[in-house]
């Protein structure tokens, strides 16, 4: 037996839903970022996320953290290796000022995101005020021990320097660094991530060069033509990775490689056009698998996948209790801590590669601002869902409470993006996903949770899950009344952003009701759910179904199909079954029939007479502010005039009829009472 509740209506329902889902699920009612590669469709738009994809040989050196390796973590740098940076290196926008301040002062911290280059940066700094050798120092090295690193004379490069609350690197290191180097003729380069821990201390901060030049620069240095040069930049694949957010250096160097490999054929362009993904999804493995990287870390980039282009601070609030469930299944024994400060988002947007805005949102009260975090790639947030749930099925003990939490949660912008993200769990796994979340959710007495999971499905749908139709089909019919809710709801979402599925929809829907078992609630819901069909998509192809359904059907599909109908005509919104009438529907001789066919059958018959009333009432309402609504109306009328009955009951609703305010009846009624009586229209006139 179905618990009594107050539910939320099935177009309720779907508003929240695009209000709150991602823009890349809904944009063009399409799969999200994935593009036609060779006849399979790659990434998380295709059921499927493709792996590497193999460019060439990959370069340590260049213009990213990687650039000391631990061959040479203490002693002199090759000058063959500085001589072929050199060769490519490309200055970036603080090059200049961190120069100026390296000659001055014979000591600089360079600081700056990671992946930026700066420790490349440090190195061609060095080279650039002519020191003769470069001697790379321990990164372990403690600010305190600093100044007896320095007895050699030349440059010195201290890359990724480890900071913390009680190692802070303080202005007196520097200057201690600073009086040996000057005994010595010598320059000194730290590099840091963005780090509270610097007292005292003026960094220079270092942003990454252009990803275009930094690939210009590559391709100059192993094609003698420039020409060649341009013709390979000016390739589609190459193009769309450089328009693809913010590319870091190492990026464009390993894309370098593959195109000197680039020669002309269908099957090397497909190459090419695969690896601005395989990138992404790179760089998601790096993340995911480092271990320098920590646990919150780790977790505010999960949550923020979840809540890409949405309020920063529903980021941070997640990831913190993402924090938390990762901390009980890595250390069952100890006490969860979060510490109560932590980065500033800057810091955290960057590790991320993403970018904040104060924009304004709307609310039920009016515009607030809101700061918005997002991905700079767009295609980062499924790919990184995808590489969790995936690549690491050890954290699903810690996933799968946390997402529940959040289809728990109080703000609807929450639940909705709890159904994203699985729906893009499910597009990657679909049997673990539904087993561990969706099924759960399906079955559920309470409506929240069944709401999740239509959302989950209508969504999974769009982002290239397999074989939801199907699904959604099998449970139309399932013995548990919850689980059917949920898949004619899920059915009610989808058919509008996907046209194509209207009729399997209809389908389904109309054979749950031939069964003729349903309880009160669920018809509720099959109209409810039906009537958003005609929502969107070609409403004549749907209203000959419903037409069809009328004469060929059971009692309880014929009244589905009516209750769907008046349901679907009593709504006055933007882009309503009235206003499509009255744009396009009444210009087509077989539409305008349905719509007439379909108008007279529910005003004629007892069960449907109340409603369908109410429903008239609202097109008249519409035609007072719309003209062309009106005209509608005046030709629509007289063709529900086939009985004297059917003349009285039109005459009456239009001769009682009430503006909205309350006020006297509205002069559009008079003209369209003319149309149906007009002998009638004179005597109230008189």
């Amino acid at each position: 037996m179905e618990p009594e509740e107050q539910a939320q209506e099935a177009r309720a329902a779907q508003r929240e839903l695009f209000a709150h889902a991602p823009e890349f699920m809904l944009g063009s009612a399409a799969s999200f970022g994935g593009s036609l590669v060779g006849g399979a469709q790659h990434g998380v738009s295709g059921g499927h996320v493709g792996r590497d994809v193999v460019m060439g040989a990959k370069t340590e050196i260049h213009h990213h953290g990687a650039a000391t390796s631990s061959a040479y973590a203490s002693g002199e740098i090759p000058s063959a290796r500085l001589d072929t940076l050199a060769e490519v290196f490309v200055e970036g926008p603080a090059f200049a000022l961190a120069l100026r301040r390296l000659r001055e002062e014979q000591v600089l911290v360079l600081r700056g995101a990671h992946a930026t280059g700066r420790s490349a940066a440090a190195l061609m700094l060095l080279r650039r005020v002519g020191a003769p050798a470069v001697r790379a120092l321990q990164p372990e090295t403690s600010p305190t021990e600093l100044a007896g690193q320095l007895a050699n004379g030349g440059g010195h490069v201290l890359c990724d320097m480890p900071l913390s609350r009680n190692k802070p690197l303080r202005d007196t290191h520097l200057y201690a660094a600073r009086d040996q180097l000057r005994q010595t003729g010598g320059h000194l380069v730290i590099t840091v991530e963005n780090s509270p821990h610097l007292l005292g201390v003026t960094p220079v901060g270092w942003e990454a060069p252009d990803a275009a030049d930094v690939l210009r620069a590559h391709l100059s240095a192993r094609l003698p033509e420039p020409a060649d040069v341009d013709r390979l930049l000016d390739l589609e694949p190459v193009r769309d990775f450089l328009g693809h957010g913010h590319r870091r250096p190492a990026e464009a160097v390993d894309l370098a490689t593959g195109l000197t490999a680039y020669d002309g054929t269908e099957q090397a362009l497909d190459r090419l056009r695969g690896f601005s993904l395989a990138s992404v999804e790179k760089q998601c493995r790096d993340w995911l698998s480092d271990p320098a990287l920590g646990l919150r870390d780790k977790a505010f980039l999960i949550s923020l996948a979840v809540f890409d282009q949405a309020p920063y601070v529903l980021a941070a609030e997640f990831a913190d209790t993402l924090f938390v469930h990762f901390q009980r299944l890595q250390h069952p024994e100890q006490p969860p801590e979060i510490p109560v400060f932590g980065p500033a988002p800057g810091d955290r947007l960057d590790l991320a590669r993403a970018v904040g805005e104060l924009r304004s949102e709307a609310t039920d009260w009016g515009p607030v601002p809101q700061y918005l975090a997002q991905f700079s790639e767009a295609r980062m947030p499924g790919a990184l869902l995808t590489e969790v749930w995936t690549g690491h099925p050890s954290t699903r003990p810690a996933l799968v409470p946390w997402l529940k939490q959040l289809a728990r949660d109080g703000r609807p912008l929450v639940r909705t993006r709890a159904a994203a993200a699985t729906a893009l769990l499910a597009a990657a796994d679909l049997p673990s996903t539904v087993a561990l979340l969706v099924d759960g959710w399906s079955a559920s007495g309470s409506f929240g949770p069944r709401v999740t999971a239509a959302n989950t499905l209508t969504l999974a749908q769009l982002s290239g899950a397999p074989v939801i139709p199907q699904l959604l089909s099998q449970w139309c019919t399932d013995r548990h009344w919850a689980r059917r809710w949920t898949a004619i709801r899920a059915f009610a979402l989808l058919a509008p952003l996907r046209p194509d599925l209207a009729g399997p929809a209809l389908d389904a829907l109309s054979s749950r009701a031939r069964a003729d078992d349903s309880s009160d609630a669920e018809r509720h819901n099959l109209i409810e759910s039906t009537a958003l069909l005609l929502s969107a998509g070609n409403r004549g192809e749907m209203l000959a179904e419903l037409v069809r359904l009328l004469h060929l059907d059971t009692p309880a599909v014929r009244a589905l199909a009516l209750g769907a109908f008046v349901r679907a005509c009593d709504n006055r919104e933007e882009g309503s079954l009235v206003e499509w009438y009255a744009d396009s529907g009444m210009h087509s001789p077989e539409w305008a029939r349905d719509l007439a066919t379909l108008w007279h059958t529910a005003l004629g018959e007892r069960a449907h007479t109340r409603e369908a009333l109410a429903a008239l009432r609202t097109w008249v309402y519409v035609a007072v502010r719309r003209p062309d609504a009106e005209r509608a109306l005046a030709l629509l009328l007289p063709s529900l005039v086939r009985t004297a009955a059917d003349r009285d009951r039109l005459a009456h609703l239009l001769q009682t009829l009430r503006a909205e305010d309350g006020g006297p009846r509205p002069e559009v009624a008079d003209r369209l009472l003319a149309a149906v009586h007009p002998a009638g229209a004179t005597a109230v006139a008189h």
